[in-house]
């Protein structure tokens, strides 16, 4: 059965419409939803935002950038053209406390007339307007029954302020309507890492520490920071990336089998798993973890410059790569180290978890110590090309002296192609209209999650030291390299 027989009609209203993050990942994947018949029949668009733009006007804006934000391959402008037919467009400074904004307020309502619709607000805009938006919807009357809210990431700058905006927004939807979206778990990669762990007799019993050695998480990016650096320089790498997309990977590894697929089954798991994490406080800040700021480097044949070149030079203290070593403290995990690592212009643009298994205790092999032999690993890729492998040893093929090899099992998870979209919005997107909150963050995850973060933030924030320097176009700094090398490890 399809998406689209399942859902009804929808209104979906983008606060934050005409925005980097709404152009380039959630309409582009409104688009694909579109182009294969998944999107509901009669369900409109509506951007909202400050440009001032008619329908028209804002039609011919995204229909002109969806070309640049699509997959290579996917533009159909037949499709496009029939896509951008459900755009709608009204200008509202959401921030702003002028009378002129209560008839924009009403411009929204008369657009929302028909209550019968399911309603979703996409805030892809800053957080700190989450909460004035959700008290206008609710003094609006626009909060139908139906209706639900979805939230960008960061949820907050820290803890108080975190909770601050949950109960924001808890003031005008209930948290089976909140979807806090972090775009990582709706790739296939991640998703299909519940299915190998609960639908195989493979993995599980061997999913622990008996038999895991150690776990990599990696998420690389060949990018600066660009015409993010205002906001980037606020906040850091490890606000934008390691409270929330890291950790949720971390969770999804680590967490104990669900009795069921059931949304807060699942999420109940990750919470367990955030509240396992052995605290990072004070000098243990210093030990297991490294804060990086990349300096002008070669990326790609191209030179590039430094951070604090693209700060006009001013001074900062703001990291772009970040490496950790986490422990969860439970009888699964007990002593198998996490080891995270994220940042910008680094060499590569990629992200892949790595379940690196114990060697083997003894070789039965002449001429082979045990240590000869390459421990299994099974390495999940999320981009650029979503696959799982699973690295064996094997016999190197011919007669005569037996000889290995390691020998790697790949299974693709792109599917054929056209199921192919940005970032995972899509297949969130459509659990949104759905209903199904599984694969979004939970109140106190979030709360969880900045709990562990925010400690390691305070120690940087009282220590003398400056982030490392690392050339841009590396693999960032040496320091993240000895983080495993202390531990007789090294990066895969």
């Amino acid at each position: 059965m399809s998406a689209s027989s399942r859902i009804g009609p929808c209104d979906i209203v983008v606060f934050g419409g005409t925005g980097d993050l709404a152009v380039r990942k959630l309409l582009p994947a409104l688009y694909l939803r579109d182009r294969d018949g998944l999107l509901p029949r009669d369900t409109r668009i509506i951007g909202v935002s400050r440009a001032g733009l008619e329908d028209v006007g804002y039609r011919v804006k995204v229909s002109g950038e969806l070309g640049h934000a699509l997959p290579p391959g996917t533009a159909d402008p037949l499709a496009i053209a029939s896509f951008v037919r459900r755009l709608h467009h009204i200008t509202l400074d959401v921030g702003g406390r002028f009378t002129t904004e209560e008839q924009a307020w009403r411009d929204l309502v008369v657009a929302l007339a028909d209550s019968g619709r399911t309603r979703v607000f996409y805030l892809a805009c800053t957080p700190d307007l989450f909460g004035p938006i959700c008290k206008n919807l609710r003094r609006w009357g626009l909060i139908n029954p139906g209706a639900r809210v979805v939230l960008e990431k960061p949820i907050g700058h820290d803890l108080a302020s975190a909770r601050r905006i949950n109960d924001e927004v808890g003031s005008a939807f209930t948290e089976d309507r909140i979807f806090r979206i972090d775009h990582y778990l709706g790739k296939e990669t991640v998703q299909n890492l519940l299915v190998l762990r609960f639908g195989n007799t493979l993995f599980e019993p061997l999913w622990n520490s008996g038999s895991i050695d150690h776990v990599q998480i990696t998420v690389s990016e060949s990018l600066g920071v660009g015409g993010r650096v205002g906001y980037y320089d606020d906040s850091g790498t490890a606000r934008d990336m390691l409270q929330n997309h890291l950790l949720q990977l971390l969770c999804l590894v680590a967490m104990e089998p669900p009795v069921r697929l059931d949304p807060e089954a699942v999420r109940d798991r990750k919470l367990e798993v955030l509240r396992a994490l052995a605290p990072l406080t004070g000098a243990a800040v210093g030990r297991a973890t490294v804060r990086g700021q990349y300096t002008a480097g070669t990326v790609a044949d191209r030179p590039v410059p430094g951070y604090i070149d693209e700060l006009g030079g001013r001074p900062s203290a703001t990291e772009t790569f970040v490496a950790c070593k986490a422990e969860v403290r439970n009888w699964r995990w007990a002593g198998v180290p996490f080891y995270l690592r994220t940042g910008k212009r680094l060499d590569r643009h990629a992200a892949e978890i790595v379940v690196q298994l114990r060697g083997v205790p003894h070789s039965i092999f002449p001429g082979v110590p045990p240590s000869a032999l390459a421990p299994n690993r099974l390495v999940l890729r999320l981009y650029p090309d979503e696959s799982v492998e699973l690295h064996l040893t094997g016999k190197r093929p011919g007669p005569g002296e037996l000889r290995l090899q390691p020998v790697p099992v790949r299974l693709d998870a792109t599917g054929d192609g056209r199921s192919r979209f940005p970032g995972g919005y899509a297949r969130l997107v459509d659990d949104v209209l759905r209903g199904d909150p599984t694969f979004f963050m939970r109140r106190d995850e979030v709360e969880a999650a900045w709990s562990w973060v925010e400690p390691i933030l305070t120690a940087w924030s009282e220590s003398d030291c400056p982030p490392v320097q690392y050339a841009a176009g590396t693999a960032g700094p040496d320091a993240a390299a000895d983080l495993l090398e202390r531990d007789g490890r090294s990066w895969a």
